[in-house]
């Protein structure tokens, strides 16, 4: 059950892009359905808190759009460094449910023992409720990287294949509720483009000023050492997701970061993954977790201490995927590689 929580909030993040929808969205069915069948409330709240923030890493995702346009780097080679690691998590996350479940939580464990195994049919019977999900996904990474379409013309693509579902799948044919869909869909798209295009004036200015190239400077000269500014700057990405959204993030930083991190020596791409993992755990740490509070109105009779608790063990999950990427980048660098080529760019 919860393994399967982790399975639908990295499907809905990646459709959505949206952290707290789908937290909102998964957590709302997934929550009191863990807790009925004898799971606690730190892991079934912990669980969809955690994978909540998957859909910032696993492509198609928005926080890798932004980023992409704000750095000048690929958004296609940025999807695909995204997705080994986005899966990686997400297994992490599976094997800390499965320990917890069996070994810690003695009534997950109790329920496991006595629950009622689903048959084939039963199985064969849920996949056409999956399969239009991955379909879109598919698709849109098809136009993307099959040279049908640009990043761009692609999201068209998503878009057209998501009206397509709600259409034939949820049997939404009223163009009242349908505009509903375009005016919430515009006011993010919007919001969106002004932090974009803010976040180019503002880059502009420190280039201009030479505040970027002297902070980037002063950064490589406060040690020898690269790992050692690269330690600090995860640290600053840490604090910083602590009180602002991922995009905010991106926006306000990166002109200043990119530079560092190419001085030093590191590949951006790379960055970009270790970049993005900072942010998720940004998402479930107060003070201004935003899936923490989303989860505390979904369950409003759980503490949200306790939620916290449920989100620590995935906090440092996260915290050792990035040690794990530090180790073997090449789990970032292997599939663009593979299928675009060594990017000489930088």
């Amino acid at each position: 059950m919860v393994i399967s929580n982790i399975g639908a909030c990295s499907i809905f993040a990646a459709l959505s892009g949206s952290s707290p929808a789908t937290c909102a969205a998964i957590g709302t069915m997934g929550i009191p359905e863990m807790r009925k069948r004898g799971y606690s409330d730190q892991i079934a709240t912990g669980t969809i808190a955690a994978g909540g923030t998957l859909g910032v890493l696993i492509p198609p995702s928005i926080v890798l759009i932004v980023y992409g346009i704000a750095t000048g780097t690929s958004i296609g080679r940025l999807f695909l460094c995204g997705l080994v690691p986005g899966f990686m998590l997400a297994g992490m996350f599976a094997i800390w449910a499965l320990i917890h479940s069996y070994f810690i939580d003695k009534d997950a464990a109790k329920a496991l023992r006595n629950r009622v195994r689903p048959t084939l049919k039963e199985k064969l019977e849920v996949l056409p409720r999956i399969l239009p999900f991955l379909a879109i996904i598919a698709g849109v990474l098809y136009v993307l990287y099959g040279g049908v379409a640009t990043p761009s013309e692609a999201s068209g693509v998503g878009a057209f294949l998501v009206f397509v579902l709600i259409a034939v799948v949820y049997k939404i044919y009223q163009p009242k509720k349908i505009w509903n869909i375009v005016k919430v869909s515009m006011k993010e798209s919007v919001m969106i483009m002004f932090i974009i295009a803010a976040s180019y004036l503002f880059a502009f200015t420190l280039s201009q000023l030479y505040v970027t190239q002297s902070l980037a400077q002063s950064m490589v000269e406060l040690s020898s050492n690269k790992w050692v500014v690269f330690i600090l700057i995860n640290i600053f990405l840490l604090i910083a997701g602590f009180f602002l959204p991922p995009v905010a993030v991106i926006v306000m930083t990166s002109a200043i970061l990119l530079p560092v991190i190419t001085t030093l020596g590191f590949d951006p791409y790379w960055f970009a993954i270790v970049f993005t993992i900072n942010m998720e755990i940004g998402l479930i740490t107060p003070p201004v977790g935003l899936n923490l509070y989303i989860i505390k109105g979904i369950t409003p009779d759980v503490s949200l201490s306790e939620i916290l608790k449920g989100s620590i063990p995935f906090m440092i999950i996260m915290a050792l995927a990035i040690v794990i990427l530090c180790i073997f980048p090449e789990i970032v660098t292997w599939l663009p590689d593979k299928i675009m080529g060594k990017d000489l760019g930088f």
